[in-house]
Protein backbone atom coordinates (compact mmCIF):
# COMPACT_ATOMS: atom_id res chain seq x y z
CA UNK A 1 0.00 0.00 0.00
CA UNK A 2 1.11 3.57 -0.53
CA UNK A 3 1.94 5.98 2.23
CA UNK A 4 -1.18 7.70 3.51
CA UNK A 5 -1.48 11.47 3.82
CA UNK A 6 -1.00 11.43 7.59
CA UNK A 7 2.15 9.32 7.34
CA UNK A 8 3.45 11.59 4.57
CA UNK A 9 2.83 14.64 6.75
CA UNK A 10 4.67 13.05 9.68
CA UNK A 11 7.65 12.41 7.37
CA UNK A 12 8.27 16.18 6.96
CA UNK A 13 10.94 16.45 9.66
CA UNK A 14 13.49 18.79 8.06
CA UNK A 15 14.47 22.22 9.41
CA UNK A 16 12.76 25.44 8.32
CA UNK A 17 11.27 25.05 4.85
CA UNK A 18 12.95 21.74 4.01
CA UNK A 19 10.89 18.57 4.06
CA UNK A 20 13.85 16.37 5.03
CA UNK A 21 17.34 16.81 6.40
CA UNK A 22 18.91 15.37 3.29
CA UNK A 23 17.24 18.11 1.22
CA UNK A 24 18.72 20.73 3.53
CA UNK A 25 22.18 19.13 3.26
CA UNK A 26 21.89 19.00 -0.55
CA UNK A 27 20.89 22.67 -0.81
CA UNK A 28 23.64 23.63 1.61
CA UNK A 29 26.23 21.79 -0.48
CA UNK A 30 24.99 23.37 -3.72
CA UNK A 31 24.99 26.82 -2.12
CA UNK A 32 28.55 26.29 -0.90
CA UNK A 33 29.73 25.21 -4.37
CA UNK A 34 27.92 28.14 -5.98
CA UNK A 35 29.42 30.58 -3.48
CA UNK A 36 32.95 29.27 -4.15
CA UNK A 37 32.34 29.47 -7.90
CA UNK A 38 30.98 33.01 -7.75
CA UNK A 39 33.81 34.08 -5.43
CA UNK A 40 36.41 32.70 -7.86
CA UNK A 41 34.65 34.40 -10.78
CA UNK A 42 34.44 37.60 -8.77
CA UNK A 43 38.22 38.06 -8.94
CA UNK A 44 38.44 38.76 -12.72
CA UNK A 45 35.16 40.71 -12.50
CA UNK A 46 36.66 42.99 -9.83
CA UNK A 47 39.80 43.57 -11.91
CA UNK A 48 37.80 44.42 -15.03
CA UNK A 49 35.42 46.64 -13.09
CA UNK A 50 38.25 48.41 -11.28
CA UNK A 51 37.08 47.57 -7.78
CA UNK A 52 38.94 45.84 -4.96
CA UNK A 53 39.32 42.11 -5.36
CA UNK A 54 37.99 41.52 -1.86
CA UNK A 55 34.77 43.33 -2.82
CA UNK A 56 34.37 41.10 -5.86
CA UNK A 57 34.95 37.98 -3.75
CA UNK A 58 32.44 39.07 -1.12
CA UNK A 59 29.91 39.92 -3.81
CA UNK A 60 30.41 36.49 -5.36
CA UNK A 61 30.02 34.73 -2.01
CA UNK A 62 26.77 36.56 -1.28
CA UNK A 63 25.37 36.00 -4.79
CA UNK A 64 26.25 32.32 -4.84
CA UNK A 65 24.83 31.69 -1.36
CA UNK A 66 21.39 32.71 -2.62
CA UNK A 67 21.07 29.15 -3.94
CA UNK A 68 20.36 28.09 -0.35
CA UNK A 69 16.77 29.38 -0.64
CA UNK A 70 16.01 27.85 -4.04
CA UNK A 71 13.15 25.69 -2.74
CA UNK A 72 11.40 28.55 -0.95
CA UNK A 73 12.03 31.43 -3.38
CA UNK A 74 12.97 29.96 -6.78
CA UNK A 75 12.01 33.15 -8.63
CA UNK A 76 14.44 35.19 -6.53
CA UNK A 77 17.27 32.75 -7.25
CA UNK A 78 16.65 32.95 -11.03
CA UNK A 79 16.48 36.76 -10.91
CA UNK A 80 19.81 36.93 -9.04
CA UNK A 81 21.34 34.53 -11.58
CA UNK A 82 20.11 36.73 -14.43
CA UNK A 83 21.43 39.83 -12.66
CA UNK A 84 24.97 38.44 -12.26
CA UNK A 85 25.09 37.02 -15.80
CA UNK A 86 26.83 40.16 -17.22
CA UNK A 87 29.60 39.62 -14.61
CA UNK A 88 30.09 36.09 -16.02
CA UNK A 89 29.43 34.40 -12.73
CA UNK A 90 26.76 32.13 -11.25
CA UNK A 91 26.56 29.44 -13.95
CA UNK A 92 25.80 26.72 -11.39
CA UNK A 93 23.26 28.98 -9.70
CA UNK A 94 21.56 29.69 -13.03
CA UNK A 95 21.30 26.04 -14.03
CA UNK A 96 20.04 24.86 -10.62
CA UNK A 97 17.72 27.86 -10.30
CA UNK A 98 16.08 27.20 -13.69
CA UNK A 99 15.64 23.52 -12.81
CA UNK A 100 14.04 24.39 -9.48
CA UNK A 101 11.83 27.03 -11.11
CA UNK A 102 10.56 24.62 -13.77
CA UNK A 103 9.87 21.84 -11.24
CA UNK A 104 7.82 24.07 -8.92
CA UNK A 105 4.06 24.51 -9.13
CA UNK A 106 4.21 27.94 -10.74
CA UNK A 107 2.25 29.28 -13.71
CA UNK A 108 3.76 28.32 -17.04
CA UNK A 109 3.87 31.94 -18.15
CA UNK A 110 6.13 32.81 -15.20
CA UNK A 111 8.44 29.90 -15.99
CA UNK A 112 8.50 30.83 -19.67
CA UNK A 113 9.19 34.51 -19.01
CA UNK A 114 12.07 33.92 -16.61
CA UNK A 115 13.53 31.17 -18.81
CA UNK A 116 13.38 33.52 -21.80
CA UNK A 117 15.09 36.29 -19.82
CA UNK A 118 17.85 33.89 -18.79
CA UNK A 119 18.21 32.64 -22.38
CA UNK A 120 18.40 36.16 -23.76
CA UNK A 121 20.87 37.33 -21.09
CA UNK A 122 23.17 34.34 -21.62
CA UNK A 123 23.03 34.82 -25.41
CA UNK A 124 23.89 38.54 -25.18
CA UNK A 125 26.76 38.02 -22.74
CA UNK A 126 28.18 35.17 -24.82
CA UNK A 127 27.88 37.19 -28.00
CA UNK A 128 29.70 40.18 -26.46
CA UNK A 129 32.42 38.06 -24.84
CA UNK A 130 33.14 36.07 -28.04
CA UNK A 131 33.21 39.27 -30.07
CA UNK A 132 35.70 40.84 -27.65
CA UNK A 133 37.91 37.75 -27.86
CA UNK A 134 37.80 37.88 -31.64
CA UNK A 135 38.62 41.58 -31.59
CA UNK A 136 41.67 40.91 -29.39
CA UNK A 137 42.77 38.16 -31.71
CA UNK A 138 42.22 35.32 -29.27
CA UNK A 139 39.81 33.72 -31.76
CA UNK A 140 40.39 33.73 -35.52
CA UNK A 141 37.05 32.22 -36.64
CA UNK A 142 34.61 33.85 -39.05
CA UNK A 143 31.67 36.06 -38.21
CA UNK A 144 29.35 33.08 -38.43
CA UNK A 145 30.73 31.82 -35.12
CA UNK A 146 29.30 34.72 -33.11
CA UNK A 147 25.59 33.83 -33.44
CA UNK A 148 26.40 30.11 -33.34
CA UNK A 149 28.28 30.42 -30.05
CA UNK A 150 25.64 32.69 -28.53
CA UNK A 151 22.71 30.40 -29.50
CA UNK A 152 24.34 27.09 -28.54
CA UNK A 153 25.68 28.40 -25.23
CA UNK A 154 22.38 29.99 -24.20
CA UNK A 155 20.39 26.92 -25.23
CA UNK A 156 22.85 24.57 -23.52
CA UNK A 157 22.62 26.48 -20.22
CA UNK A 158 18.84 27.05 -20.34
CA UNK A 159 16.97 24.30 -22.19
CA UNK A 160 18.25 21.15 -20.37
CA UNK A 161 17.54 22.37 -16.80
CA UNK A 162 14.14 23.76 -17.80
CA UNK A 163 13.06 20.57 -19.60
CA UNK A 164 14.38 18.36 -16.82
CA UNK A 165 12.60 20.50 -14.22
CA UNK A 166 9.32 20.32 -16.14
CA UNK A 167 9.61 16.53 -16.35
CA UNK A 168 10.47 16.12 -12.66
CA UNK A 169 7.70 18.49 -11.62
CA UNK A 170 5.11 16.68 -13.75
CA UNK A 171 6.28 13.33 -12.37
CA UNK A 172 6.13 14.62 -8.80
CA UNK A 173 2.60 15.93 -9.30
CA UNK A 174 1.60 12.64 -10.88
CA UNK A 175 2.95 10.70 -7.90
CA UNK A 176 1.13 12.99 -5.48
CA UNK A 177 -2.06 12.55 -7.46
CA UNK A 178 -1.65 8.77 -7.41
CA UNK A 179 -0.94 8.87 -3.69
CA UNK A 180 -4.07 10.92 -3.06
CA UNK A 181 -6.10 8.54 -5.20
CA UNK A 182 -4.70 5.59 -3.31
CA UNK A 183 -5.54 7.23 0.01
CA UNK A 184 -9.03 8.08 -1.20
CA UNK A 185 -9.53 4.55 -2.53
CA UNK A 186 -8.33 3.07 0.75
CA UNK A 187 -10.75 5.25 2.71
CA UNK A 188 -13.60 4.31 0.37
CA UNK A 189 -12.75 0.63 0.69
CA UNK A 190 -12.68 0.94 4.45
CA UNK A 191 -16.04 2.70 4.40
CA UNK A 192 -17.48 0.03 2.10
CA UNK A 193 -16.12 -2.66 4.38
CA UNK A 194 -17.76 -1.02 7.40
CA UNK A 195 -21.06 -0.66 5.56
CA UNK A 196 -20.89 -4.25 4.35
CA UNK A 197 -20.19 -5.41 7.89
CA UNK A 198 -23.14 -3.36 9.13
CA UNK A 199 -25.37 -4.93 6.48
CA UNK A 200 -24.09 -8.38 7.40
CA UNK A 201 -24.80 -7.67 11.06
CA UNK A 202 -28.26 -6.42 10.12
CA UNK A 203 -28.81 -9.63 8.13
CA UNK A 204 -27.68 -11.71 11.09
CA UNK A 205 -30.06 -9.84 13.39
CA UNK A 206 -32.91 -10.28 10.93
CA UNK A 207 -32.11 -13.97 10.67
CA UNK A 208 -32.05 -14.37 14.45
CA UNK A 209 -35.35 -12.50 14.74
CA UNK A 210 -36.92 -14.65 12.03
CA UNK A 211 -35.74 -17.89 13.62
CA UNK A 212 -36.92 -16.66 17.02
CA UNK A 213 -40.38 -16.04 15.55
CA UNK A 214 -40.42 -19.46 13.92
CA UNK A 215 -39.34 -21.20 17.12
CA UNK A 216 -41.87 -19.23 19.13
CA UNK A 217 -44.69 -20.19 16.77
CA UNK A 218 -43.68 -23.84 16.65
CA UNK A 219 -43.00 -24.29 20.35
CA UNK A 220 -45.90 -22.18 21.56
CA UNK A 221 -48.53 -23.82 19.37
CA UNK A 222 -47.41 -27.42 19.55
CA UNK A 223 -46.56 -27.39 23.22
CA UNK A 224 -49.78 -25.55 24.07
CA UNK A 225 -51.78 -28.27 22.38
CA UNK A 226 -49.67 -30.92 24.11
CA UNK A 227 -50.37 -29.32 27.49
CA UNK A 228 -54.10 -29.13 26.74
CA UNK A 229 -54.19 -32.78 25.67
CA UNK A 230 -52.12 -33.79 28.67
CA UNK A 231 -54.59 -32.05 30.96
CA UNK A 232 -57.49 -33.77 29.22
CA UNK A 233 -55.62 -37.07 29.42
CA UNK A 234 -55.19 -36.64 33.13
CA UNK A 235 -58.90 -35.89 33.53
CA UNK A 236 -60.23 -38.85 31.54
CA UNK A 237 -57.52 -41.43 32.19
CA UNK A 238 -59.72 -43.41 34.58
CA UNK A 239 -63.17 -42.58 33.23
CA UNK A 240 -62.59 -43.12 29.50
CA UNK A 241 -59.47 -45.17 28.71
CA UNK A 242 -60.12 -45.11 24.95
CA UNK A 243 -60.24 -41.28 24.87
CA UNK A 244 -57.12 -41.22 27.00
CA UNK A 245 -55.34 -43.39 24.42
CA UNK A 246 -56.41 -41.04 21.60
CA UNK A 247 -55.20 -38.02 23.54
CA UNK A 248 -51.90 -39.72 24.25
CA UNK A 249 -51.47 -40.47 20.52
CA UNK A 250 -52.22 -36.84 19.68
CA UNK A 251 -49.65 -35.68 22.22
CA UNK A 252 -47.06 -37.97 20.65
CA UNK A 253 -47.86 -36.78 17.10
CA UNK A 254 -47.62 -33.13 18.10
CA UNK A 255 -44.36 -33.72 19.91
CA UNK A 256 -42.86 -35.39 16.85
CA UNK A 257 -44.03 -32.54 14.60
CA UNK A 258 -42.51 -29.97 16.97
CA UNK A 259 -39.22 -31.86 17.03
CA UNK A 260 -39.17 -32.08 13.22
CA UNK A 261 -39.70 -28.35 12.75
CA UNK A 262 -37.15 -27.51 15.43
CA UNK A 263 -34.63 -29.86 13.80
CA UNK A 264 -35.08 -28.09 10.45
CA UNK A 265 -34.49 -24.67 12.01
CA UNK A 266 -31.43 -25.90 13.89
CA UNK A 267 -30.12 -27.19 10.57
CA UNK A 268 -30.36 -23.65 9.22
CA UNK A 269 -28.42 -22.35 12.20
CA UNK A 270 -25.67 -24.92 11.65
CA UNK A 271 -25.52 -24.13 7.92
CA UNK A 272 -25.20 -20.42 8.66
CA UNK A 273 -22.42 -21.05 11.18
CA UNK A 274 -20.28 -23.05 8.74
CA UNK A 275 -19.46 -19.98 6.64
CA UNK A 276 -15.74 -19.28 6.26
CA UNK A 277 -14.63 -16.19 8.14
CA UNK A 278 -11.72 -14.19 6.77
CA UNK A 279 -9.45 -12.04 8.93
CA UNK A 280 -10.62 -8.39 9.04
CA UNK A 281 -7.32 -6.98 7.83
CA UNK A 282 -7.90 -6.69 4.06
CA UNK A 283 -10.53 -4.13 2.98
CA UNK A 284 -11.28 -5.78 -0.38
CA UNK A 285 -11.72 -9.20 1.20
CA UNK A 286 -13.87 -7.68 3.94
CA UNK A 287 -16.15 -6.04 1.39
CA UNK A 288 -16.55 -9.21 -0.66
CA UNK A 289 -16.94 -11.58 2.26
CA UNK A 290 -19.37 -9.34 4.14
CA UNK A 291 -21.57 -8.83 1.08
CA UNK A 292 -21.44 -12.54 0.23
CA UNK A 293 -22.23 -13.48 3.82
CA UNK A 294 -25.28 -11.21 3.90
CA UNK A 295 -26.60 -12.66 0.64
CA UNK A 296 -25.84 -16.28 1.51
CA UNK A 297 -27.50 -16.06 4.92
CA UNK A 298 -30.65 -14.64 3.38
CA UNK A 299 -30.64 -17.33 0.68
CA UNK A 300 -30.04 -20.16 3.14
CA UNK A 301 -32.68 -18.84 5.51
CA UNK A 302 -35.30 -18.59 2.78
CA UNK A 303 -34.58 -21.88 1.00
CA UNK A 304 -33.42 -24.30 3.69
CA UNK A 305 -36.68 -24.47 5.67
CA UNK A 306 -39.91 -25.21 3.87
CA UNK A 307 -42.53 -23.37 5.88
CA UNK A 308 -46.18 -24.29 6.19
CA UNK A 309 -48.73 -23.30 3.56
CA UNK A 310 -52.45 -22.51 3.46
CA UNK A 311 -53.34 -26.03 2.34
CA UNK A 312 -52.41 -27.18 5.85
CA UNK A 313 -54.82 -24.76 7.49
CA UNK A 314 -57.62 -27.32 7.81
CA UNK A 315 -55.21 -29.69 9.58
CA UNK A 316 -54.21 -26.89 11.93
CA UNK A 317 -57.83 -26.15 12.77
CA UNK A 318 -58.48 -29.86 13.20
CA UNK A 319 -55.69 -30.12 15.78
CA UNK A 320 -57.27 -27.34 17.82
CA UNK A 321 -60.66 -28.98 17.48
CA UNK A 322 -59.16 -32.26 18.68
CA UNK A 323 -57.89 -30.42 21.75
CA UNK A 324 -61.47 -29.49 22.70
CA UNK A 325 -61.78 -26.09 21.04
CA UNK A 326 -64.91 -25.33 19.03
CA UNK A 327 -63.52 -23.84 15.79
CA UNK A 328 -65.50 -22.65 12.79
CA UNK A 329 -63.43 -22.31 9.59
CA UNK A 330 -64.80 -20.39 6.58
CA UNK A 331 -63.00 -19.67 3.31
CA UNK A 332 -64.22 -17.05 0.83
CA UNK A 333 -63.08 -16.40 -2.73
CA UNK A 334 -61.25 -18.53 -5.24
CA UNK A 335 -58.41 -20.52 -3.77
CA UNK A 336 -55.15 -19.89 -5.66
CA UNK A 337 -51.43 -20.25 -4.93
CA UNK A 338 -49.46 -17.42 -3.34
CA UNK A 339 -45.76 -16.79 -2.81
CA UNK A 340 -44.28 -19.03 -0.13
CA UNK A 341 -43.63 -16.21 2.31
CA UNK A 342 -47.24 -14.96 1.99
CA UNK A 343 -48.71 -18.39 2.67
CA UNK A 344 -46.30 -19.01 5.53
CA UNK A 345 -47.14 -15.65 7.16
CA UNK A 346 -50.89 -16.22 6.82
CA UNK A 347 -50.55 -19.70 8.33
CA UNK A 348 -48.45 -18.42 11.23
CA UNK A 349 -50.93 -15.64 12.02
CA UNK A 350 -53.79 -18.12 12.29
CA UNK A 351 -51.63 -20.55 14.24
CA UNK A 352 -50.52 -17.97 16.79
CA UNK A 353 -54.05 -16.62 17.15
CA UNK A 354 -55.34 -20.13 17.92
CA UNK A 355 -52.48 -20.60 20.39
CA UNK A 356 -53.51 -17.43 22.20
CA UNK A 357 -57.08 -18.73 22.42
CA UNK A 358 -55.76 -21.93 24.04
CA UNK A 359 -53.75 -19.85 26.50
CA UNK A 360 -56.16 -17.09 27.41
CA UNK A 361 -59.66 -18.26 26.50
CA UNK A 362 -59.76 -22.04 26.77
CA UNK A 363 -63.13 -23.42 25.80
CA UNK A 364 -64.23 -20.31 23.91
CA UNK A 365 -65.81 -20.74 20.51
CA UNK A 366 -63.50 -19.45 17.78
CA UNK A 367 -64.16 -18.31 14.22
CA UNK A 368 -61.42 -18.50 11.59
CA UNK A 369 -62.18 -16.64 8.37
CA UNK A 370 -59.96 -16.62 5.29
CA UNK A 371 -60.76 -14.43 2.26
CA UNK A 372 -59.03 -14.69 -1.12
CA UNK A 373 -59.33 -11.30 -2.78
CA UNK A 374 -58.08 -9.93 -6.09
CA UNK A 375 -54.75 -8.55 -4.92
CA UNK A 376 -54.61 -9.58 -1.29
CA UNK A 377 -55.42 -12.25 1.22
CA UNK A 378 -57.26 -11.45 4.48
CA UNK A 379 -57.60 -13.54 7.61
CA UNK A 380 -59.42 -13.06 10.87
CA UNK A 381 -59.47 -15.13 14.07
CA UNK A 382 -62.10 -14.11 16.60
CA UNK A 383 -63.06 -15.89 19.79
CA UNK A 384 -66.04 -15.45 22.07
CA UNK A 385 -65.63 -14.93 25.81
CA UNK A 386 -64.57 -18.11 27.64
CA UNK A 387 -67.42 -19.98 29.30
CA UNK A 388 -65.73 -19.84 32.71
CA UNK A 389 -63.41 -17.00 33.84
CA UNK A 390 -61.04 -19.47 35.51
CA UNK A 391 -60.72 -21.67 32.45
CA UNK A 392 -58.17 -19.38 30.83
CA UNK A 393 -55.52 -20.49 33.21
CA UNK A 394 -56.76 -23.97 33.99
CA UNK A 395 -54.12 -25.61 31.83
CA UNK A 396 -51.31 -23.54 33.36
CA UNK A 397 -50.03 -22.23 29.99
CA UNK A 398 -47.38 -19.48 30.33
CA UNK A 399 -47.33 -16.41 28.08
CA UNK A 400 -44.26 -14.41 27.08
CA UNK A 401 -46.11 -11.55 25.43
CA UNK A 402 -44.31 -12.02 22.07
CA UNK A 403 -47.11 -13.59 20.03
CA UNK A 404 -48.87 -10.41 18.87
CA UNK A 405 -45.54 -8.66 18.33
CA UNK A 406 -44.30 -11.49 16.13
CA UNK A 407 -47.50 -11.54 14.08
CA UNK A 408 -47.34 -7.80 13.52
CA UNK A 409 -43.67 -7.99 12.44
CA UNK A 410 -44.45 -10.76 9.94
CA UNK A 411 -47.38 -8.94 8.35
CA UNK A 412 -45.77 -5.50 8.25
CA UNK A 413 -42.59 -6.96 6.70
CA UNK A 414 -44.69 -8.00 3.67
CA UNK A 415 -46.40 -4.61 3.41
CA UNK A 416 -49.62 -5.73 5.05
CA UNK A 417 -51.87 -4.42 7.82
CA UNK A 418 -52.30 -6.06 11.22
CA UNK A 419 -54.97 -5.17 13.82
CA UNK A 420 -55.71 -6.90 17.12
CA UNK A 421 -57.77 -6.11 20.18
CA UNK A 422 -60.77 -7.07 22.36
CA UNK A 423 -64.27 -7.17 20.97
CA UNK A 424 -67.38 -5.54 22.41
CA UNK A 425 -68.70 -8.96 23.43
CA UNK A 426 -65.68 -9.62 25.63
CA UNK A 427 -63.72 -11.80 23.24
CA UNK A 428 -60.62 -11.06 21.18
CA UNK A 429 -60.06 -10.49 17.47
CA UNK A 430 -56.93 -10.74 15.31
CA UNK A 431 -57.14 -9.43 11.73
CA UNK A 432 -54.48 -9.23 9.02
CA UNK A 433 -54.42 -8.29 5.34
CA UNK A 434 -51.39 -9.27 3.23
CA UNK A 435 -50.73 -8.24 -0.39
CA UNK A 436 -50.82 -11.21 -2.73
CA UNK A 437 -47.81 -10.06 -4.81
Amino acid sequence: MTTTGEEHARALTGPWWWARWRSAVLDGGLALLSAVECAAEGVPFAREAGIPVSAGVVFGLIAGAVLLVRRKWPIAVVLVAIAVTPAEMGFLMGVVGLYTLASCELPRRVIGALSGMSLLGTAVVTFVRVRQDMARGDLTLGDWFLPFAAVTTSLGLTAPPVLLGLYVGARRRLMESLRERADSLERELQLLAERAEERAEWARNEERTRIAREMHDVVAHRVSLMVVHAAALQAVARKDPEKAVRNAALVGDMGRQALTELREMLGVLRAGGDAVRRPPGVPLAAVGEAAEAAASRAAVASEAVEGPCLSELEELVGQSAAAGMVVDLSVEGEVRPYPAEVEQTAYRVVQEALTNVHKHAAGAKTYVRLAHRVSEIAMQVENEPPPEPASASSAGLPSGGNGLVGMRERVVALGGVFVSGPTDAGGFRVSAVIPAA
